[in-house]
């Protein structure tokens, strides 16, 4: 993962410069727990600027091959940070609709 970054319009665009999938986590503080993960499944930069303004303060991204890929990266990385029990998240990642893509981790969606 890349980060942690501030959280800005500004930072976003300096940092996240391709238009790609991704993943990413979610921070309230520089050197404090990842409290939510999520990813996007075409444009990552304009997924994070969603999040400007909310209560997180700072991002970690990585770009992903595929919509695919950055499902499986968002899975991971929730398994990984805790899940709904440690994580903001209040359920496991969905997959994109007319998929059949299953969690790496908990095999979920069989």
């Amino acid at each position: 993962m890349n980060g942690p970054f501030a959280l800005t319009r500004t930072v976003i665009d300096r940092e996240v410069t391709r238009i790609s999938p991704g993943a990413y986590e979610l921070l309230m503080s520089y050197s404090g727990p990842v409290k939510y993960v999520g990813r996007s499944d075409d444009d990552l930069n304009a997924r994070l600027k969603q999040w400007v303004g909310d209560k997180y303060s700072y991002f970690e991204f990585e770009y992903c091959s595929s919509p695919k890929a950055a499902f499986e990266k968002e899975c991971t990385l929730y398994h990984y940070r805790g899940g709904s029990e440690k994580l903001d998240n209040e359920i496991h990642p969905q997959r994109p609709a007319n998929s059949d893509w299953q969690c790496p981790k908990c095999g979920i969606f069989r």
